[in-house]
C-alpha cells in the first residue's frame, strides 16, 4: 500500500468527493463523515480539497468546471496578427495544470487536491478484490484509517 501526505493535508476542514468508480465516492463520504476526518460537503465552492480516483485531463477538465480559472487580461490592440498569435500561446502556457493525459486513471489509486493551489496533498494506492459494495466498504475504511494515521488522528502502535 503506498501513499504520500503533504503537510497542508492537516489544514484541510472540509471535502468535496468527485464521482469514482463502484460507487466508492458514496462509501468513502460515509467512512470520513463516520471518522470525524473532514466535513465532507455537496456543495464544491464550501471545500478546501477534493477527493479523486483519477488525474490528468479528465480531472482538469471537471476543477475547470467547478471552479473556473479567472478569465485572461485581453491582449493589447495591435494590427500585426504575429504579436497576437504569440501572446495568446504565451496565456494557454501559463495556465496550471495538474498532469497529462499519461497521468489518467491509476487503478486503485485515491488523491486529495488542494482547491487553492491544486496541489496533490494525499494519495493511497489501494487493491480492491473486486467491485461490490461489501468490498468498497472495506477499501472506504482503509482509506480512511490510513488517512487517520497519516493526519497523526490515531495513536501509534
Amino acid at each position: 500500500m503506498l501513499f504520500a501526505m503533504d503537510h497542508a493535508a492537516r489544514d484541510v476542514k472540509s471535502v468535496y468527493i468527485l464521482r469514482m468508480g463502484s460507487g466508492l465516492d458514496q462509501f468513502l463520504a460515509s467512512e470520513l463523515t463516520k471518522g470525524g476526518v473532514y466535513t465532507v460537503t455537496t456543495d464544491p465552492q464550501k471545500a478546501d480539497a477534493l477527493f479523486t480516483d483519477s488525474l490528468g485531463t479528465s480531472f482538469e477538465n471537471k476543477f475547470n468546471e467547478l471552479y473556473p480559472p479567472p478569465a485572461p487580461p485581453p491582449p493589447p490592440k495591435t494590427d500585426d496578427k504575429k504579436d497576437e498569435k504569440k501572446e495568446t500561446a504565451l496565456v494557454a502556457d501559463t495556465m496550471p495544470r495538474l498532469g497529462n493525459s499519461t497521468m489518467g486513471r491509476g487503478k486503485g489509486t485515491i488523491f486529495l487536491v488542494d482547491k487553492k493551489s491544486r496541489n496533490l496533498l494525499w494519495s493511497m494506492n489501494r487493491q480492491p478484490k473486486n467491485s461490490g459494495s461489501q468490498e468498497m466498504v472495506v477499501q472506504a475504511r482503509k482509506i480512511v484509517d490510513q488517512l487517520k494515521k497519516d493526519l497523526g488522528l490515531t495513536p501509534v502502535k
